[in-house]
């Protein structure tokens, strides 16, 4: 028989995790403060998200935000939640999230030295049918000693202090990097704590499955098209990759991190440049330093980005994330914002 415990009382959370990485960097706190007001905020919006039908949080709520789409009511309570709880945790000093048109500034009483950029609530298109959906988020470190302003955000990906995502699904799920791997902590409702489930997580070298929308497939380059074509119809007999689509991007670049294979979402006919520029620094920089931990390879622009300051009327581009057999696929042309 074995002799574990069922219950375990040595367990590494995802609060104990944070402090003991303060420690070993013998930091002010700041950053633990910061992390942990997050992961509060978490845990109010996945009560919330179980909680929405029957709160009647389903539905829009009247408004479009800036990237266009429409805001649901819970896009609006948790988009409150993260910003309470971050102004609340004294480490802040501004603020950008999805659904606001301007950054947030915090008063000087509450003020710290971290800049947070968010989205409070990814894939909220998916909220009413009760598909997984999830929050983004990537901390940076003001460097000038200005007054704060907008412009502390437009910092290039490689200055990303932290950065994560939670997940709303089955269970809820924090993936978090503070510079070496990616860790992934699940909640556990009885003890309303985070804990370890996944240390350092390593993408597959190869997978079988492709994530995009193939509903523009009409307004596709020829180059994506073609990309595709020979993922579903592979010319050296192999078996063709599987569709995966779920339209949170949390959603899908997480089974992407844990299955393998690539997730796309390419420039096309309607968009040339890919996708909006907010989503840049609310969602595909912190999901680039995610993903460069285990080994997860970008592309094009995404490499652009990691070193250079976003700056206004860059406006959009494309985003390709996957395993390094799936993204330096030999079979996709070069030079098309697709994998080369």
């Amino acid at each position: 028989m074995s002799d574990r415990s069922p219950f375990e009382t040595d367990m590494l959370t995802l609060t104990r995790f944070v402090m003991e990485k303060g420690r070993q960097a013998k930091g002010t706190g700041e950053l633990t403060q910061l992390l942990n007001s997050m992961l509060t905020a978490i845990k109010a919006i996945s009560s919330a998200v179980r909680k929405a039908g029957l709160a009647h949080l389903y539905g829009i709520a009247g408004s479009v935000n800036v990237t266009g789409d429409e805001v649901k009511k819970l896009d609006v309570l948790s988009n409150s939640l993260v910003i309470n709880m971050l102004q609340s945790s004294y480490s802040t000093c501004v603020l950008v999230s999805e659904e606001n048109k301007d950054a947030i500034i915090t008063t000087k009483e509450k003020r710290g030295k971290y800049i947070v950029c968010f989205d409070p609530l990814d894939g909220s298109s998916n909220i009413d049918c009760l598909a997984s959906i999830g929050t983004i988020f990537a901390i940076y470190r003001k460097t000038s000693e200005d007054e704060p302003s907008e412009k502390d955000a437009l910092q290039p990906g490689r200055n990303i202090v932290a950065a994560g995502y939670a997940l709303y699904g089955s269970a809820t799920l924090v993936a978090l990097s503070t510079g070496q791997g990616v860790d992934l902590f699940m909640l556990d409702p009885a003890l309303g704590e985070f804990v370890l489930v996944e240390k350092d997580v390593k993408i597959k070298q190869k997978g079988k499955i492709y994530s995009l929308n193939e509903g523009y497939a009409k307004y596709f380059d020829a180059a994506t098209s073609k990309y595709v074509q020979r993922k579903k119809f592979p010319e050296d007999g192999s078996a063709p990759y599987g569709a995966r689509y779920v339209g949170s991007m949390v959603a899908d670049v997480h089974r992407t991190l844990v299955y393998g294979g690539i997730f796309l979402y390419p420039a096309n006919q309607k968009s040339p440049k890919g996708k909006l520029q907010h989503h840049l620094i609310l969602d595909d920089r912190p999901f680039e330093n995610l993903m460069k931990a285990p080994a997860l390879v970008r592309v094009q622009s995404c490499g652009l980005y990691h070193r250079a300051g976003w700056r206004p009327g860059d406006h959009r581009h494309p985003a390709c994330a996957g395993c390094e057999a799936g993204v330096h696929s030999p079979t996709s042309p070069p030079h098309s914002g697709v994998p080369g």
